[in-house]
């Protein structure tokens, strides 16, 4: 298993790292949740561009990223995330719009990984992966069910895609109807941590029905989690203080 090393945090070694979620709409708002986030034992900050007011104006997106790497300082990895409207983000945006936002993000240098999303098509997952290694910046490629678990085969088949697409950690997230599609997304990501991946993964059941999965990704194979300072970006996060406590716990059991 390869780990990815971005500034001084390794993924995929020991207690799965904690990513804290940036949801502000304007430059103040973000910028103040990010003075918050450094006082938190947050791993990795993950800007969550599609709420802000300004991310189809570039030279404002720039000047804000700038504006939170000077708040983070240098050791804090920042994750760059459009999330789409159709996987639950707060904006639609034309692909090749997308492409050349995630492609400019890479470029500037002031972020270590951008997530792009696995089923916009195989070419615009390559497009992106290329110009972010040629910069130095790795890749979650990210899929999202709001609506269902799918079946175990589906969930390892499409974290395989993604490892194939080259990006350095693939990631998804579900939603559960019940605790079997809980038990279902974990049996997922055993099998692919322990039989496919040669790099970090990350897996999720959402909701509070899923937030066992949220927790025990040191034990089947997840490399990272979401925890929130704030406002939550999806259903199920838990506070970083109290992940961060049974995270520990569970290590120290292991």
């Amino acid at each position: 298993m390869n780990t990815v090393k971005v500034r001084n945090i390794e993924i995929g070694a020991g207690i799965p790292k904690i990513c804290v979620p940036i949801v502000g709409v304007t430059r103040e708002e973000i910028l103040a949740a990010a003075e918050n986030i450094k006082s938190t034992k947050a791993d990795v900050v993950e800007w969550r561009v599609d709420w802000y007011e300004d991310i189809f104006d570039f030279t404002k997106t720039e000047a804000t990223m700038q504006a939170l790497r000077e708040v983070l300082g240098g050791e804090m990895p920042i994750l760059f995330t459009f999330r789409t409207s159709k996987e639950g983000g707060e904006k639609a945006i034309e692909t090749e719009a997308y492409v050349e936002l995630n492609q400019n993000a890479a470029k500037t240098g002031l972020v270590d990984l951008v997530d792009v999303e696995a089923f916009t098509g195989d070419d615009v997952v390559k497009a992106v992966v290329e110009i972010a290694h040629e910069n130095g910046v790795k890749v979650i490629a990210s899929n999202h069910d709001f609506h269902k678990t799918p079946a175990k085969e589906e969930i390892v088949s499409r974290l395989r895609k993604m490892q194939e697409l080259g990006a350095d950690i693939p990631k998804i997230a579900v939603m559960p109807q019940n605790k079997k599609d809980v038990l279902t997304l974990l049996a997922a990501t055993e099998e692919m941590a322990s039989e496919y991946a040669d790099r970090p993964i990350i897996t999720m059941s959402m909701s509070g029905t899923g937030v066992i999965s949220r927790l025990c990704g040191e034990v089947f194979g997840s490399a990272l989690t979401f925890g929130a300072v704030g406002k939550v970006s999806a259903p199920g996060q838990m506070r970083i203080e109290d992940l961060t406590t049974v995270l520990g716990l569970l290590h120290k059991s292991l």
